[in-house]
């Protein structure tokens, strides 16, 4: 059969529905076993099937055991033609160090989708950019799914994953920085994890016409203005339509002096498409919206200021 792919030519991934099979992985760093079980409680109760192996309570330091384990653990997940979704535990510190055992083929046949945000922005970029997957900036289990929908919320997570496109989202909270309206496929993720992709052989190098979306949490204004100058010098922003920024928590000096928000708008002053601040997916005070990256994706920077998902991320 012909590969379903998005308008912007990415392989989209297989739906995941009531019964699916959801392999949990450690990619990046460890956890409280606490958090786990309550993660697959609630991957249960959204009518899933979570399956993992023991490897995965490894510990190597600060990792979630060797660079080597992680790696096996996700190439043996995209590989399982019984898996139907990959959810990351945690984020952290640690996806990048998998990349080199990742073999590209294996997961296009598979079409599996991945899960998770922060950390996982390195993984989101490997398969948006250079495997040409579409995947999904949603909650992983510690601290959002084991919340429960205070922490997340399933309607757009499970959207993500269904052959049905998203559509509107128009969360509170969210602003207008700069007015307009743009289309293309959604990108991105947290910066940290975007510039430190530069250099490597798998930088972050979106198409023209992209839409990014840059989530921080805990970074000082100057560490952002930092890395925004980075992007914006190795032309990352010229590539781009329209901007969507996180919530972007933690990163403004105390007493204020210094925002996030103060600093998007230093840097993207000359940004002459529609930028919009304060969405609510990855690191958020709210709970977290799910997006599917790759997707042709609309930016509203007007009166209702949100996106529209225009195609579906998962096809049969």
């Amino acid at each position: 059969g012909v590969t379903p792919r998005t308008r912007g030519g990415l392989v989209k991934v297989r739906p995941v529905g009531t019964g699916s099979a959801v392999a949990v992985v450690a990619p990046a760093s460890p956890f409280d076993r606490d958090e786990f079980s309550r993660g697959i409680a609630e991957l249960e109760r959204l009518g899933l099937t979570p399956i993992y192996d023991d490897g995965v309570f490894e510990k190597h330091g600060f990792l979630a055991g060797t660079a080597d384990r992680r790696a096996r653990e996700l190439a043996a997940a995209w590989r399982r033609a019984d898996v139907d979704a990959i959810i990351a535990v945690r984020g952290g510190y640690g996806s990048l160090e998998t990349l080199p055992w990742l073999v590209p083929e294996d997961i296009v046949r598979s079409r599996t989708a991945l899960v998770g945000y922060s950390d996982i922005t390195s993984l989101h970029v490997f398969l948006n950019v250079h495997v040409g997957l579409v995947s999904i900036h949603g909650p992983m289990l510690d601290g959002r799914l084991a919340a429960g929908v205070a922490a997340y919320d399933p309607v757009s997570l499970l959207s993500c994953l269904s052959e049905n496109p998203v559509g509107e989202l128009t969360p509170p909270g969210v602003d207008v920085v700069r007015p307009g309206e743009a289309r293309g496929p959604l990108v991105g993720g947290t910066l940290t994890q975007l510039v430190g992709s530069l250099g490597t052989p798998w930088p972050f190098t979106p198409p023209r016409g992209h839409i990014l979306f840059v989530d921080e949490v805990g970074e000082r204004p100057y560490r952002l203005h930092r890395m925004l100058t980075q992007w914006r010098l190795s032309g990352g922003f010229e590539r781009a339509a329209g901007i969507v920024v996180g919530q972007l928590p933690q990163s403004d000096e105390p007493g204020g002096a210094y925002t996030g928000a103060g600093v998007i708008l230093d840097v993207l002053a000359d940004f002459p498409g529609p930028v919009l601040i304060g969405f609510p997916s990855g690191h958020t005070t709210t709970p977290l919206v799910s997006l599917p990256f790759g997707v042709e994706t609309v930016v509203l920077a007007g009166s209702r200021p949100g996106l529209v998902v225009a195609e579906a991320a998962a096809s049969r």
